[in-house]
């Protein structure tokens, strides 16, 4: 009897654990979008952006990228309102590769930084500078979605990149794999928005440090070959 209903507790924790997960997985959008006019009130607003950013870093330890497939509010835009609109273009080489990225990353973390020390002290400067970098790579993905796809920013967001190096050092698998079952018709890597190819994995475990976990493979195979 007492098992029972501990079962039935866990259960019931479980389930609403689930329901909070799809709820922010399908609406968490909205919180960018608030945040980004609150802070024309106040620019003190934008300091929320950290947890952005410090999220993605630390659930890399555990998860890989699996905070920008799911979690991020931005990432969360670009699926819900971007993709009906965005473009579906290969994606250039370039956004990808270790140079560039390693060169988009310390630019941006050169000028936050000097942002904050010019700042520091003034938590509403401060702010400005977290809206500043908000605004200004939204808008570089909007446009870079109309141009090739939805997630053309995430392939070389700084911290998305900092997540993948950090998953690729602790050799995470993606939690994604793909059963013999697979016919490699390319429709996982054709709706994949960070281009990854789960056929190549045919027989076991996507090793992609750039996965963000979101599903649409699995969602999309015919053959119910691909699966967490």
């Amino acid at each position: 009897m007492i098992l029972s209903h501990t079962n039935s507790l866990r259960g019931h924790k479980i389930g609403s654990m689930n329901a909070i997960f799809n709820f922010w997985k399908k609406y968490s959008f909205v919180v960018l979008i608030l945040m980004i006019v609150a802070s024309l009130f106040d620019f003190r607003f934008a300091l929320a952006a950290i947890f952005c950013m410090l999220s993605p870093i630390v659930i890399s330890f555990f998860a890989g990228r699996f905070w920008c497939g799911n979690l991020c509010p931005r990432g969360n835009f670009f699926d819900r309102l971007m993709r009906k609109i965005a473009a579906k273009r290969p994606l250039p080489r370039l956004f990808k590769s270790v140079p560039f990225r390693l060169a988009v990353f310390a630019f941006m973390m050169t000028m936050f930084a000097l942002g904050i020390h010019k700042n520091w002290g003034n938590l509403a400067g401060i702010g400005f500078v977290f809206y500043r970098m908000i605004v200004v790579t939204t808008l570089i993905g909007i446009v870079f979605s109309f141009i090739w796809n939805e997630r053309a920013w995430c392939s070389f967001c700084p911290m998305g990149s900092a997540a993948a190096l950090i998953s690729h050092f602790k050799k995470h698998p993606s939690a994604i794999t793909v059963t013999e079952k697979c016919i490699s018709c390319g429709k996982c890597a054709r709706a994949c928005p960070m281009q990854l190819h789960p056929a190549q994995f045919k027989g076991g475990i996507v090793k992609e440090s750039d996965c963000l976990r979101c599903g649409v493979c699995v969602n999309i195979c015919p053959k119910n070959a691909v699966s967490f």
